[in-house]
């Protein structure tokens, strides 16, 4: 169930006991009181803190071919330096995990060797401890909805419209068209339909509609990760409408003790989450930027 968001708070940031470092904030900036009392246990107990975060548009740009969207070489550094220093990183991704892994080159950083990759919204998972995978079985209505596409596509006069096989997903993806954002408009509720008729679920995106098997999406695999880690607090990083599950999770987990910080990164294309976040960046080149301070601000404890 979706909670409601309360109205941010201005603070004043400025120490590291009682207050809290500038350099995790930015100036001028504002935060909840909530991603406050999160921030501050963040900082007083990181061993016990559980990162989770979306791959594309958080730390990877949102480029035309998804296939090119490699992750922030700073975004994975930092990670890679935090990897010690917290209890865990969980990178949460409709992509299958074997994607996310090698655009994100997770496999082949220090310090990554806990990190877990959950994708497909959790039906894959990848750990970077014996470096193991599995996945549930492809729905044969994926391929029944993708050999349908292209007679669809056709028929609205969107061919040129991208085709993305995700597993146990498939995406169009309208960027690349002359107008993608009416593109996205025309074809969301043709494959609104195609989606039903499938017993499936339609995920629309940054110009891109995503059909999808029903079943878990982010907000589950954050409450799943954390009650398996036992983690004390957790920060979620997103920056797409996928990522309000996660988000509803978190604010769910905070009802319920457990402290969580949000944070959206931004972009002109979607600003969807900025209002529900506790703190904005600017796209994933701020997320990078946030993760190194936080990581400057963990090293230095």
């Amino acid at each position: 169930m979706a909670v409601g968001y309360p109205a941010r708070a201005s603070a004043t940031l400025v120490g590291v006991s009682d207050e809290l470092p500038s350099s995790l904030v930015g100036t001028g900036d504002t935060l909840t009181d909530a991603g406050r009392d999160a921030l501050q246990a963040i900082i007083s107990d990181p061993a016990r803190t559980l990162i989770t975060l979306d791959f594309d548009g958080t730390i990877a740009p949102i480029v035309a071919d998804p296939e090119h969207a490699h992750a922030d070489p700073d975004a994975v550094d930092a990670l890679a330096r935090l990897g010690d220093l917290v209890l865990g990183i969980v990178v949460i991704t409709g992509r299958p995990a074997r994607t996310a892994v090698r655009l994100g080159g997770f496999d082949r950083h220090a310090g990554l060797d806990r990190m877990v990759v959950l994708g497909q919204y959790g039906a894959e998972r990848w750990d970077a401890h014996g470096d193991r995978f599995g996945a549930e079985p492809e729905p044969e209505a994926i391929s029944e909805v993708e050999a349908e596409l292209p007679g669809l596509l056709a028929g609205l006069g969107l061919s040129g419209a991208r085709i993305e096989h995700k597993g146990r997903a498939i995406g169009v993806h309208t960027r690349e068209l002359p107008d993608p954002g009416e593109a996205f408009d025309a074809l969301r509720p043709a494959l609104d339909d195609l989606a039903r008729r499938h017993q499936l679920k339609l995920e629309p995106g940054k110009f891109v509609l995503e059909i999808r098997a029903d079943g878990s999406d982010k907000g589950d695999a954050v409450r799943h990760i954390v009650a398996e880690t036992g983690a004390r607090q957790v920060i979620f990083i997103g920056d797409d409408l996928g990522d309000l599950p996660a988000f509803d999770a978190v604010r769910d987990l905070r009802e319920h003790g457990t402290p969580g910080l949000l944070i959206c990164s931004a972009s002109h294309e979607e600003d969807a989450l900025t209002i529900h976040a506790d703190l904005v960046a600017a796209g994933p080149r701020g997320v990078a930027a946030w993760l190194g301070a936080l990581a400057d601000q963990l090293a230095a404890q």
